[in-house]
């Protein structure tokens, strides 16, 4: 075997004006999870755990009803109830009528947590700091606008729309 140098495959080497833009939105996104993971490190949370806590801030649930509203299996929701139940922020009891069930509930230490990250000037910096206010506000209405329309038509209904008919 020999040392060879790496080869670059189609695009690598392009600068991020030539990539598409499904490739900039998930590098975007990649940098991002990585700054919000850090900034919520102060509280022993993740980007993952964090929806837990915000769905129980509306009232205790069910293991399986959080695995379901998180599209998660019930075995990942049990993992990341574990961390959070040793960070102090939920608690789990069985529930009253079906012992096999546990219910699960956010404790004051939980929502007091919720409330100090809650900063929405920091959690912008994430997004980049050099953005002016106006294209900020222009790229949250954008992305807004993806989410809400998710699902609306199929994405490769969208492609073919916009490239026309494959030879």
């Amino acid at each position: 075997m020999t040392d060879q140098p790496a080869q670059s495959g189609p695009g690598v080497a392009d600068p991020p004006s030539a990539w598409p833009t499904g490739r900039l939105l998930s590098t975007v996104a990649r940098r991002v999870e990585r700054a919000w993971d850090t900034y919520l490190e102060q509280w022993s949370l993740t980007h993952a755990s964090l929806p837990v806590l915000a769905i129980l801030a509306g009232g205790p649930r069910s293991q399986r009803e959080l695995a379901r509203h998180l599209d998660v299996t019930e075995q990942t929701t049990s993992r990341m109830l574990l961390r959070l139940e040793r960070a102090g922020y939920v608690r789990r009891q069985r529930h009253d009528e079906d012992r096999r069930r546990q219910v699960v509930a956010i404790t004051p230490e939980g929502l007091r947590a919720l409330g100090q990250l809650n900063d929405p000037e920091a959690i912008d910096a994430f997004v980049n700091p050099q953005l002016p206010e106006a294209q900020l506000r222009q790229l949250r209405a954008l992305l807004v606008l993806m989410l809400e329309a998710e699902g609306a038509a199929p994405a490769h209904g969208r492609a073919a729309e916009r490239t026309g008919p494959r030879a």
